[in-house]
């Protein structure tokens, strides 16, 4: 082919091209404004669904949410009916086509992040937690600062924010402190075998009176819960006014200073641990015995 007859061809076909163009410009020009006619709906609807929802709820990500998968329902029926005034109908039927093989292929890719994704919204519209409360999730203690689509934001004691991924929030067991106006507090004490264990009792629960914080309607309660290596246990219980985790170490702390303030001056001892040493192949020898017993041999 000569070069001539090369510049020809590319003529023609340019040729060709440019009066397919002429002759659909109709076409072309009524599908850019079904688009962006239905690009202008779009916008008006989700500013109005997002006053709508603002008016009922207070999750303003969930709001949004429900909001922009409006507008991109909207934009994307445009979409198809523009492609339809320009007679791609077989482009419409492949871009579907495509879309489902797309989305599949997203959805095994991006398993946890849709997994995520569903467990927040469900988290945000049943609210087992609010921003400001003091959960317990995961392993980790601490107040709620942000709750997102993707994670929950549990600011710890200790000052560190965790990330918690709404997933493991959604399937795994969670305490709500605030949800309950009251918290227990529980102090594990031990005393000397030696003890009076009914004074023991009184001695501990009258050293509560007084304590700051302490909810009045409920009793405090004392429990012996074993025999210790070296002690007799038991366990101090006794009710907040609030559940706050300031509140309840505060409350903690001033009970076991209350308490050992309290045994020392009624003569109570708290052990350390004591170990016994057996010198006896029977059993029951002192080292005193043992060595008495090898002299006279």
């Amino acid at each position: 082919m000569s070069g001539q007859q090369m510049v020809s061809l590319i003529t023609d076909k340019l040729h060709g091209w440019l009066e397919a163009l002429i002759s659909h410009l109709p076409d072309f020009g009524l599908a850019v404004v079904v688009l962006v006619l239905f690009w202008l709906i779009a916008k008006l609807v989700r500013a109005g669904v997002l006053r709508a929802l603002s008016k009922t709820s207070q999750n303003q990500a969930v709001n949004g949410l429900i909001a922009t998968f409006c507008f991109l329902a909207l934009v994307g029926t445009g979409v198809f009916f523009a492609l339809g005034i320009l007679d791609l109908d077989k482009t419409v039927t492949s871009l579907l086509a495509g879309a489902g093989i797309l989305g599949l292929a997203l959805a095994f890719a991006f398993q946890d992040a849709a997994e995520n994704l569903v467990s927040g919204v469900t988290i945000s519209i049943s609210q087992p937690f609010r921003v400001g409360d003091l959960v317990e999730t995961n392993g980790f203690l601490g107040t709620v600062e942000d709750i997102t689509l993707r994670s929950t934001a549990v600011r710890r004691a200790e000052g560190q924010l965790v990330l918690i991924p709404n997933s493991m929030v959604f399937k795994n067991p969670l305490i709500n402190y605030t949800e309950t106006s009251d918290r227990r507090v529980d102090v594990e004490v031990g005393v000397s075998y030696a003890s009076d264990l009914a004074k023991a009792k009184r001695v501990a629960l009258a050293a509560l009176d007084g304590l700051e914080g302490r909810n009045l309607e409920r009793e405090a309660e004392l429990f012996y819960t074993g025999f210790g290596g070296s002690s007799i246990d038991f366990v101090v219980r006794f009710w907040l006014t609030d559940a706050f985790q300031g509140s309840y170490l505060a409350a903690r702390s001033e009970a076991i200073q209350r308490i050992k303030v309290a045994f020392d001056r009624e003569g109570i001892s708290i052990p350390f641990p004591i170990r016994t040493l057996d010198f006896g192949i029977e059993g029951g020898k002192t080292l005193q015995e043992m060595l008495g017993t090898s002299d006279r041999s």
